[in-house]
């Protein structure tokens, strides 16, 4: 479906509002007005962005040509082709996203989110102000989340606590082969939720090639669903892998409140030297065994945290 996006002045808002009286439809949560007219659908933010679409969004666009485009919202893909990499047409239309969060963190499970997003719904994420985590603090991970979830988006949310990661490590499943399982299993519980009509691809952020994710899922019976795709750094530039990566890493967030508070102290995130040392903290206070509870046990912080002991 063509789209244009425009950022407008509030006094053109307010005029367009007065020009569409005749054709306005229910106001999106974070917009100030939306319009149906024969030529477009057309939803004003309160950021000032105007998106039109529909089969001639420049015709309504046009009336309102004194205003420069905006700038695309997601960042032009230069990234080498292959026949993994997504068309750019995915990117804007209606589509699952998956991510993951904790896979780097000593302490803590794996948690992985998929999100099915529909073209319309978008721009109000966006408005939410759903980007790469990366970029964002967590207190507002965490407050962005719980609005992507008010909205009823069909989502799966999956866990992979320390007691059954560690005993997938000792048969002999890779970290690799954790997540690409996660990641098939949460999209598959998404595909379920909705209508394959409605949306026109998956898009998983890469974490391996696609042909390793494909032996991973393949040694466990299962196949890749049509239409799926890959990409790194896929947060960049989809909002549906935008938002899983919001919704996984606010639930690792929450484990991690939760371990800390077992614990009696908080756990420090990610591998490093303070890691060691909460993990020589627990070993003192409660024995090696623990650590199968809230650690991944065969990362090099056990030795160091032993060493300290």
């Amino acid at each position: 479906m063509p789209q244009n996006v425009y950022v407008l002045t509030a006094d053109i808002i307010k005029k367009m509002k007065n020009h569409y009286t005749d054709y306005l439809q229910t106001t999106p949560q974070g917009a100030i007005f939306r319009a149906k007219t024969a030529n477009a659908v057309i939803t004003a933010y309160k950021s000032g962005k105007v998106l039109f679409q529909g089969k001639n969004p420049a015709a309504e666009a046009d009336k309102w040509t004194e205003i420069k485009e905006d700038e695309p919202v997601t960042p032009k893909n230069t990234r080498k082709q292959t026949g993994y990499t997504p068309p750019d047409t995915l990117l804007s239309s209606s589509h699952i996203g998956s991510d993951e969060a904790g896979t780097g963190d000593y302490f803590g499970p794996i948690t992985t989110a998929a999100v099915f997003v529909k073209q319309e719904e978008m721009e109000l994420l966006k408005e939410l102000g759903v980007r790469d985590s990366k970029n964002l603090k967590d207190a507002s991970i965490r407050k962005i989340a719980n609005d992507i979830l008010k909205l009823d988006m069909p989502y799966s949310l999956l866990v992979l606590r320390n007691e059954k990661y560690n005993q997938l490590q000792r048969r002999g499943w890779s970290q690799g082969k954790m997540k690409a399982m996660l990641h098939h299993h949460a999209i598959t519980n998404v595909l379920n939720k909705v209508n394959a009509s409605e949306t026109d691809g998956i898009l998983i952020d890469q974490f391996c090639e696609p042909d390793v994710y494909k032996r991973h899922i393949a040694s466990e019976k299962e196949q890749l669903p049509d239409n799926t795709y890959f990409m790194t750094k896929a947060e960049s530039y989809s909002i549906a892998v935008a938002a899983a990566s919001i919704i996984a890493r606010t639930s690792f967030l929450k484990e991690m409140d939760h371990l800390s508070e077992k614990a009696g102290f908080t756990l420090p995130k990610g591998a490093s030297g303070k890691v060691d040392q909460a993990a020589a903290r627990i070993i003192k206070s409660n024995g090696r065994e623990i650590l199968d509870t809230c650690a991944k046990t065969h990362f090099a912080n056990t030795k160091k945290a032993f060493n300290r002991v």
